[in-house]
């Protein structure tokens, strides 16, 4: 049960840092000092920028489920080797 949740948490990591990275800058931070700005704040939210959102929460919500899952896991079983 650790190894497939460790496996889970491993592929949803990974899935967070692409979904994150394909995230469109909002501006205010460092992509707006050098122009990028501008062009953000002129289009809309889109359908495919609120879906992307959505997976995101999900795959997020996934991996804090499988963080305390595990943690949980790791704890029973180390308290249950030393009684």
């Amino acid at each position: 049960m650790v190894i497939a949740l460790s496996v889970v948490l491993i592929i949803a990591s990974l899935l967070l840092v692409v979904l994150i990275l394909l995230h469109r800058g909002k501006g205010g931070g460092l992509s707006s000092m050098f122009g990028g700005g501008v062009s953000a704040g002129l289009s809309g939210s889109s359908i495919a920028e609120k879906n992307l959102d959505r997976i995101t929460i999900a795959v997020g919500f996934i991996w804090f489920a499988c963080v305390i899952a595990l943690g949980l896991l790791l704890k029973a079983a180390e308290s249950g080797a030393g009684a």
